[in-house]
């Protein structure tokens, strides 16, 4: 029997950015839940790790859910789930790449209370709730990433996380047109959810075959120890970078865990291949002349406390980087803010004197696992969709989407361009705008979970940028002000050369507090916060944070 409120889509995040892949498929007292990622922190938030989606509305709802199905292994995709399975028991489905990467995360995470149902894309066809599932191959960076075909009770949808039309990927697992083609000429389309990234990309997207010989035409020069550097779950890059060590007679070392588990799982399920004694472990690469070495390490975009970074740092501790090797990063800056660290680390990699290859000299080290312009389109014109839904972009690159949309023929207001808990409601065919679902960022630091909101960000941005000032008032049982303020600033004022500021500041605060009649400590620390706030701006021009403390002596 069909629901009367028919068939409900939420993009709980995942389209004003590239990362928190979140999406809801709901059909009365039945929910579906298609990939679950993490995102990043930007400049704004230091001290934050993670940032994860709001889960408020599925935790609400989780009586209703009936499963979780992945597309991929990204962690943009994935990395959310151990933090999802904290909150409520939910099977996962997913293929067989992504099982064995979320078995190490859950165990990593010590998430207990799973259930992984793998699924293989080239057969399997697999129920959630009252929505049915046929996958189909696509390319991306990581093997194993799928579509999805979902016949719902309201019409067969696809959703495409994320996709390039490549027919001659670094990893063999080439997009399936065929099968997509039969999936979309069975039954009419009601609606296709896909990436948008690549929408401002003219053409399609290249092949990354070629990179394998750029790779080799740098490493076959290289007179000392070789580091190559890609995302950890880019299985096809590592293949290459593999082969290149094998064609000039090195040994590969792999360094940084998220690396070496990422390949010895694939290379268990046969989607990397090489011979056992090609890879050793950086205790026996100590026996070797590192001229005959190829190290493979992790942290391709200078993340703070990656192997990358502690490397150019010369802060690792099994691993030392020297003048005259050779870097070749085999990843461009593509999440937001990781060019600012990734620059950071190749300009002390430059200044160690290493032969640095990366993303500025245009060596052709890197291509998108996004589709581009033509990618898309040709989606679309396997598709057929009635109407559109553009995911993991941005506001702009929702609106390119939208463009290329009309060009093969949609209407405008066929396409919806989705915020963060923004929803589409399809009915007997047709589609309009569902409620919102009032949605947060959720953030990570330590063991805390969504503790951290934009007081304390801004309290900590504004350390950063003006450091703090300590004011100590000392006042009797009668609350009567009984010597001059004490302050200390750290991070402020270099004092030498700020001709005494302190000292004339708590000069002006005792002779301001000392003129008014306060009547409580509530009243001391407003006017000596407001003294201090416009005394240091007009005097430096900067505005630390003021801690004032009334101690009773």
């Amino acid at each position: 029997m069909k629901n009367s409120n028919g068939l409900k889509f939420i993009a709980l995040s995942g389209t004003i950015d590239v990362t928190e892949n979140l999406y809801v498929y709901e059909y009365g007292n039945d929910m579906m839940i298609v990939d679950c990622g993490v995102g990043f922190p930007d400049l704004e938030m230091p001290g934050v790790e993670l940032v994860l989606p709001d889960f408020s509305y599925i935790v609400k709802n989780k009586n209703k859910l009936r499963g979780i199905v992945v597309s991929q292994g990204h962690d943009d995709h994935v990395g959310a789930l151990p933090f999802l399975l904290k909150e409520l028991n939910a099977p996962i489905w997913c293929t067989p790449l992504v099982t064995e990467f979320l078995k190490v995360k859950f165990k990593d995470y010590k998430v207990t209370n799973y259930k992984l149902n793998t699924f293989n894309p080239d057969r399997d066809v697999f129920s959630v709730g009252p929505f049915n599932i046929i996958s189909f191959r696509v390319t991306h960076s990581v093997p194993d990433t799928v579509g999805f075909a979902i016949d719902t009770p309201e019409g067969r949808v696809f959703h495409v996380a994320e996709h390039k039309m490549d027919q001659t990927s670094a990893d063999n697992m080439n997009f399936d047109i065929v099968k997509a083609k039969k999936l979309a000429d069975e039954k009419p389309v009601l609606c296709l959810m896909s990436d948008c990234l690549g929408s401002n990309s003219p053409g399609f997207t290249p092949s990354g075959q070629s990179i394998e010989n750029n790779l080799f035409n740098i490493a076959k020069d290289a007179s000392q120890a070789i580091y190559m550097t890609a995302i950890s779950s880019s299985i096809g890059r590592f293949q290459q970078m593999i082969r290149v060590a094998q064609k000039i007679n090195r040994k590969v070392v792999l360094v940084g865990r998220s690396v070496q588990s990422k390949i010895e799982i694939a290379h268990d399920l046969g989607y990397l291949n090489y011979p056992n004694d090609l890879i050793i472990d950086l205790k026996e690469s100590l026996n070797y002349n590192p001229r005959k070495l190829v190290y493979i390490i992790a942290g391709c975009y200078g993340q703070i406390g990656s192997s990358v970074y502690r490397l150019a740092l010369e802060e690792h501790e099994r691993v030392k980087i020297n003048k005259g090797d050779t870097f070749i990063f085999s990843a461009d800056p593509g999440p937001a803010y990781s060019k600012e660290s990734e620059d950071f680390i190749v300009d002390k990699l430059v200044d160690l004197g290493v032969d640095v290859h990366y993303y500025d000299l245009g060596e052709g080290l890197h291509v998108s696992g996004h589709g581009g312009q033509e990618d898309i389109k040709e989606l679309f014109k396997i598709v057929k969709p009635k109407y559109y839904i553009p995911t993991g972009g941005t506001i702009r690159y929702m609106k390119s989407y939208e463009k290329l949309a009309v060009s093969v023929g949609a209407k405008e207001e066929d396409v919806f361009r989705l915020k963060p808990g923004e929803s589409v409601i399809f009915e007997d065919g047709q589609a309009r705008r569902g409620e919102t679902i009032k949605t947060k960022e959720v953030l990570v630091h330590g063991l805390g979970i969504g503790d951290i909101g934009k007081v304390v960000l801004t309290d900590r941005t504004a350390l950063g940028k003006e450091g703090v000032v300590v004011a100590v008032v000392k006042t009797n049982k009668q609350g009567k002000i009984v010597a001059r303020p004490e302050l200390t600033s750290r991070g402020f004022v270099f004092e030498p050369g700020y001709g005494g500021v302190l000292d004339e500041a708590a000069i002006g605060l005792d002779k301001t507090l000392q003129s008014k009649k306060l009547q409580n400590n509530s009243s001391i620390k407003n006017l000596t916060n407001q003294f201090l706030e416009k005394y240091f701006y007009d005097k430096t021009r900067r505005h630390p944070m003021i801690l004032p403390v009334v101690v009773e002596v």
